[in-house]
C-alpha cells in the first residue's frame, strides 16, 4: 500500500481531478486546505533579505490556499492516479503542484 500526496497551487483543478480520479475506478481520499510557504514568506516584514523576493512571489500570486489531497491506495491504483493528475494538472509546469508516495506499512479502516 502506499499514501499519494499531491499538494495543488492550482486548486480551481481539484474538482476535475476528483472526477478524473473517480472515472478511472480511483475512490476515497481526502482533501486539506493549505498555505505555501511562500505565502507566509511575502508577508514577512522584519526580515529584510526577504524584500527582494517579495517581488518575484507577486508575480506569481494565484492565492494563498493550496490542496492537499490523501490517498491510500495499492501499486495499480497508484499507477492510474499519478497518470491521471499529471494528464490533469500538467505537473510539468511550474507552480502547479507536487506529487509524491510513501510507502504504508499498514492500513486499519478501510473496510476491506
Amino acid at each position: 500500500m502506499n499514501l499519494l500526496v499531491l499538494i495543488l497551487k492550482k486548486a480551481n483543478l481539484m474538482n476535475e481531478i476528483c472526477k478524473e480520479l473517480t472515472e478511472e475506478g480511483v475512490h476515497g481520499g481526502t482533501i486539506l486546505d493549505g498555505i505555501g510557504m511562500a505565502s507566509v514568506i511575502e508577508k514577512m516584514d522584519d526580515l529584510p533579505i526577504f524584500s527582494m523576493i517579495k517581488t518575484l512571489l507577486a508575480e506569481d500570486d494565484e492565492g494563498d490556499t493550496v490542496k492537499v489531497m490523501l490517498f491510500v491506495m495499492n501499486d495499480e491504483e497508484l499507477q492510474i492516479a499519478r497518470k491521471t493528475i499529471k494528464e490533469v494538472v500538467g505537473l510539468d509546469e511550474p507552480n502547479t503542484g507536487i506529487m509524491f508516495a510513501l510507502p504504508v506499512t499498514f492500513v486499519e479502516g478501510l473496510g476491506a
